[in-house]
């Protein structure tokens, strides 16, 4: 076998190579990048008072764990994420015991729940 018969492989293995950061970003929910993520990073630490209840680490203090693969109320998803901060937990629904208002009772817009929802997503996916 001459060096030229093993060209296809070899551009094969470099646009893999090459391809490999993209294929990480496709991994993120449509609509989800990293410039939402680190804006919710921002939000659950300042105005969406997340941190008062899940932990400044979201490892839970009040409220359950988010960087954990574990989900009370729904499957993780971040489309279940952005619902579930929207619409919060009632105390009929809770199967902790514990209550989230909407939006976890602060007054951020529906955008800057996409973008904490990201985020939490984020802790529970790790890229």
């Amino acid at each position: 076998m001459n060096s030229f018969s093993r060209l296809p492989l070899a551009a094969a293995i470099m646009l893999a190579v090459v391809a490999t950061p993209a294929r990480a970003q496709s991994q993120l929910p449509l609509g989800v990048t990293q410039e939402l993520i680190d804006k919710g990073n921002g939000i659950f630490h300042k105005d969406g008072l997340c941190y008062a209840c899940h932990g400044a680490d979201a490892k839970g203090m009040v409220g359950p764990n988010l960087t954990d693969d574990v989900w009370i109320h729904s499957k993780g998803g971040y489309d279940e994420i952005v619902a579930q901060v929207m619409k919060g937990v009632s105390k009929e629904e809770s199967k902790s015991g514990v209550v989230m208002p909407p939006k976890g009772g602060s007054s951020i817009s529906d955008d800057d729940v996409k973008a904490v929802s990201a985020y939490v997503w984020s802790l529970s996916h790790p890229q």
